[in-house]
């Protein structure tokens, strides 16, 4: 994807992502004091006074989301084991919290150089119990020893590289619950492709891809199209993010899938971001996905979606729009999307069959089990 319009540049002090908001008393605040009990957040979101405050939000927070790409390779990590103890930290948390024990679930976002956003739910976690409507809690962290402590007015939160987060009243220093590290994977991960299914790519050679390289590990690297082109199908991949926990906005995984050639559905690391058409599972300009299914860098993810293309009278005149439907980690995130145009980077709409672009795009995003089912028309 191109980098974003906004050209704004990333924050000096690496606190990209989110920008405070303090006014005496004001609903935001009593949001992040209150993040443990369900009923005071609710009652801020409901508020007027919230409602006045969303614009603000979504201008302080978001905006520096937007920062121009970073391609510097340094510090990206494609191994694990080779990673710095902010991996070991970052990721998703569940387990029950707050006075009422409610189930909760935390997004821990590593921000390089010993810093973190956290991120809290309550009910689960995004595609697992959490609803939109209650709002989430967003606390700055950072590294203290070989744990992250996160702090609010009112509580303390501590999370140990061994993944047990415990979130503490500051009154009594009194534990209000316990949330474990846990590790979703994709019900369609490694799923089995049909009879009728052609097959892109199974670890065993990059033949099917016009530039496609194999990696060592025997994945597909981006920058690829394939050889074989196709109208309305069905299509099964996954891919895998670095870990590039200084690299900001555009800069942090990028890759994209091009349906067709013509239409991205963007790969990115925006693991517990807001979800934006720029952000993984995002049609490029076009449309953001209903909810941020992204899992953490290094984690497999895939993309399960069907595709009817636009379609042509005899003088070459579009008659119907393309539509898309899209499954993220098996979540819809996309329902029979009208697809008005082709988004930028690739190619433009036509009547022609086109082929898969995995976008490069400067990050080392790898790619595995790739298969396509031609619908019958």
């Amino acid at each position: 994807m191109p980098p974003s319009p906004s050209g704004l540049p990333a924050d000096p002090d690496d606190r990209f992502l989110f920008s405070e908001i303090r006014s005496t008393e004001s609903a935001p605040q009593m949001m992040t004091r209150n993040w443990l009990n369900p009923s005071a957040v609710i009652s801020s979101l409901v508020s007027m006074r919230f409602l006045v405050w969303i614009p603000l939000l979504l201008l302080g927070t978001f905006l520096p989301l937007r920062a121009a790409a970073d391609e510097n390779q340094e510090g990206t990590y494609l191994d694990p084991a080779t990673a710095p103890i902010d991996y070991q930290i970052q990721g998703e948390y569940l387990g029950k919290a707050g006075e009422e024990s409610i189930r909760y679930g935390a997004q821990i976002i590593a921000l390089g150089k010993g810093k973190f956003r956290l991120v809290g739910y309550a009910g689960g976690l995004p595609g697992d119990g959490w609803d939109p409507a209650t709002g989430k809690i967003e606390i700055d962290g950072e590294l203290q020893g070989e744990q992250a402590v996160f702090t609010s007015d009112l509580y303390e939160v501590r999370v140990s590289r061994e993944g047990v987060l415990i979130p503490m009243s500051k009154a009594d220093g009194v534990a209000r619950g316990e949330l474990n590290r846990t590790v979703r994977r994709s019900p369609t991960l490694e799923a089995e492709p049909p009879s009728n299914a052609t097959i892109l790519f199974d670890g065993g050679t990059a033949e099917a891809f016009s530039g496609g390289v194999l990696t060592p590990e025997k994945y597909l690297a981006a920058d690829c199209e394939s050889l074989a082109k196709f109208g309305d199908h069905t299509l099964h991949l996954e891919f895998m993010t670095p870990f590039k926990p200084e690299a900001r906005g555009q800069g942090r995984g990028n890759s994209g899938v091009y349906v067709q050639s013509r239409y991205e559905v963007q790969v990115l690391d925006s693991f517990g971001l807001s979800g934006e058409n720029n952000e993984c599972g995002g049609i490029y300009q076009i449309a953001a996905p209903k909810t941020n299914m992204c899992f953490p860098p290094l984690q497999w993810q895939t993309y399960d979606i069907e595709f009817v293309s636009a379609k042509y009278d005899a003088a070459g005149n579009k008659t119907s729009n393309a539509r898309i439907t899209i499954l993220h980690n098996g979540v819809k995130i996309h329902d029979n999307l009208e697809l008005p145009r082709h988004t930028p980077g690739r190619a433009a709409e036509g009547p022609e069959l086109g082929g898969l672009y995995l976008q490069g795009h400067g990050n080392p995003v790898v790619y595995r089990n790739i298969w396509v089912v031609p619908s019958a028309s």
